[in-house]
Parts: structure tokens; C-alpha cells; sequence
């Protein structure tokens, strides 16, 4: 339903009646102010409270990015590790080839097909430490070196000889590597007492 504009005709006055619009507008407008002032301040209040939680879920969220790459690299070197623990088993035992190859080769039995073969082994034993190195793989010095239990797993005592302190290591059983800064498998040593 439309409303038609009332026009002065129409309107009825009292003399003793006071206009209604300019009651509303002398009585709002002090409140208008002391509520728009009280409006902007509890905005700005909630304001401030949204820009610190903001920051503070900024900051979780920086620090949940931090320990998952920390989490994410240690994987990786898990990963790593249990890939190299085995293959270290089997260049070990390249290394006692080796070994072998060189006694045989030095023994008068020594044939040009023995003198190939222990060359052979060799190459193959060199290149398969050259690998490891370029991948980060070192081995530990034990021999001759105080013992460390970061480093060494003593895995027994003998008594120590006239040029070698106590605590030093004797020999090695197993040898250890290092990847990178981490002690990926201990040296098995023997101690002094």
C-alpha cells in the first residue's frame, strides 16, 4: 500500500503541541554522539583483539612450517640411514675381499688370474668409496684415539700395552661412519684398561 505525501492542508496543528520530528532530532543527537564514540571504541577494541590473534596465529603457523621441514629432514635421514646401515654391510665386506685379494696376491701362489682378480676387487671397492663420500658417508677413526661413546661401542678390555694410555682404543672389530655430522654406525672397538 502506497503512502501519499501529507501536505500542510492535511496536517493538523495543536498550538500547545510541540513538532514531534525536532523532540527526536534535540533528543537523539546527544545520544547519537556518545554512541557513535562508544561504537568506535569498542570497534577498535575488537579490532585490537583480531590483530593479535592474527599475529598469534601467524606465528603458529610459522612455527608449525619450521617443525615440519625439521620433521620432513629427519625423515629424510631416517630414510637415509636405513637405506645405508645395510649397503655399509656389504662394503665392509668388499673390504675384507679386498684384503684377501691383497694376502693372496702377496703369497707365492700368485697367478696373473689372482694378481687380475685382486685388482678387480680393488677398483671396485674404491669406487664404491668414492660413492659413499659424495653422498656424505666417512668413516670414524678409531685406532690410536681416546675412546668416545658418541663415536665408539667398546666391545671389550685388554690390558693396555707400554706406549698406549688407558681409555685409548686398541683395535677395531667393526668399523663406524659418520653421514654428515651424525654417527650413523659405531666403531666396535677393542679398549684399553
Amino acid at each position: 500500500m502506497a503512502t501519499r505525501p501529507v501536505s500542510p492542508s492535511d496536517a493538523h496543528f495543536d498550538d500547545d503541541a510541540e513538532p514531534v520530528a525536532d523532540a527526536e532530532a534535540d533528543t537523539s543527537a546527544p545520544d547519537a554522539d556518545s554512541a557513535s564514540a562508544a561504537d568506535v571504541e569498542a570497534l577498535r577494541g575488537e579490532m585490537q583483539i583480531l590483530q593479535e590473534k592474527l599475529l598469534r596465529q601467524a606465528a603458529e603457523y610459522q612455527n608449525y612450517r619450521r617443525r615440519s621441514e625439521g620433521d620432513r629432514l629427519e625423515a629424510v635421514r631416517q630414510g637415509r640411514r636405513g637405506v645405508l646401515l645395510p649397503i655399509l654391510d656389504v662394503f665392509d665386506d668388499l673390504g675384507r675381499s679386498v684384503e684377501a685379494a691383497r694376502r693372496a696376491a702377496e703369497q707365492d701362489a700368485s697367478t696373473p688370474a689372482t694378481d687380475a682378480l685382486a685388482e678387480g676387487v680393488e677398483l671396485v671397492y674404491k669406487k664404491f668409496q668414492d660413492a659413499l663420500v659424495k653422498i656424505g658417508v666417512a668413516p670414524i677413526e678409531a685406532v690410536g684415539k681416546p675412546f668416545d661413546e658418541n663415536e665408539h661401542e667398546a666391545m671389550m678390555q685388554q690390558p693396555a700395552p707400554d706406549d698406549a694410555e688407558s681409555g685409548t682404543v686398541l683395535a677395531e672389530i667393526q668399523p663406524g661412519y659418520r653421514l654428515g655430522d651424525r654417527v650413523l654406525r659405531h666403531a666396535r672397538v677393542i679398549v684399553a684398561e
